[in-house]
């Protein structure tokens, strides 16, 4: 297959990150893979979840949601509470963001990561996640420079990106019209010193070989090195 704008099988979409577009979230960040773009935003609130045991420390949690026209065709909102895949996305989120949080030096506070799809090309989750990160990060940046918290609750990076199958071909971050075509795909989330959080990995029609696997998994860590570069060269030395 011929990729958009003659792209190579292992490179990722033009990258951008935009600090704090946000002027209200305690941290933000509009994310863009190619054409998929992804405002997240980062919002603390004293407390946590009744269901949390009490004990001092702090939760982290992702939403996520997709503008009407972030598609080609008008997708309609979500007023009933969120579908089956909207939920799925929005625990990936949570818990890939929790996976570099120490969640005692948060505190007794909660931090709400929203990410909207602004446009949708193919994605989305692992846009999020990049995105949300750095969102993340910029509100943990906030709270200790109001003294709420003694330091960064933050232990590293996280990030997520996609591989898929097309034909015998491994194919770093595709896009939409690359997701359709591919027999695998997979999300890979990981930590920026490389130890995964989450892969999900599927067979469209014929099972693949661990071989195949094994493959994908090495050309996501690669586009994960390079997404986490660009994380902390953004943040300046607001992670470790």
């Amino acid at each position: 297959m011929t990729r958009a704008a003659g792209r190579g099988v292992d490179a990722l979409r033009p990258i951008r990150l935009e600090a704090n577009p946000s002027a209200y979230a305690e941290g933000s960040c509009l994310v863009a893979f190619g054409d998929t773009q992804v405002l997240c935003a980062a919002s603390v609130e004293e407390g946590v979840p009744a269901w949390r045991t009490p004990g001092g420390s702090g939760w982290v949690t992702g939403e996520y949601a997709m503008l009407p026209r972030a598609t080609h065709t008008r997708g309609a909102r979500e007023r009933t509470g969120p579908r089956g895949r909207t939920q799925e996305i929005q625990r990936l989120i949570g818990r890939a963001l929790r996976s570099i949080v120490d969640l005692e030096a948060l505190g007794p506070r909660t931090v709400i990561v929203d990410c909207d799809v602004l446009q949708a090309d193919g994605g989305t989750r692992t846009a999020s996640v990049t995105g949300g990160c750095v969102a993340l990060a910029f509100a943990c940046r906030k709270l200790a420079s109001e003294g709420l918290i003694e330091r960064s609750p933050l232990r590293g990076l996280v990030a997520a990106v996609s591989v898929g199958l097309i034909g015998q071909e491994v194919l770093l971050d595709l896009d939409y019209r690359e997701d359709v075509a591919a027999r695998v795909d997979m999300n890979v989330v990981a930590t920026a010193d490389g130890n995964l959080v989450e892969v999900q990995g599927t067979a469209e029609g014929d099972p693949f070989p661990r071989t195949d696997f094994e493959r994908m998994l090495d050309l996501a860590e690669r586009g994960i090195h390079t997404l986490a570069s660009r994380q902390r060269a953004l943040l300046d030395g607001l992670v470790p």
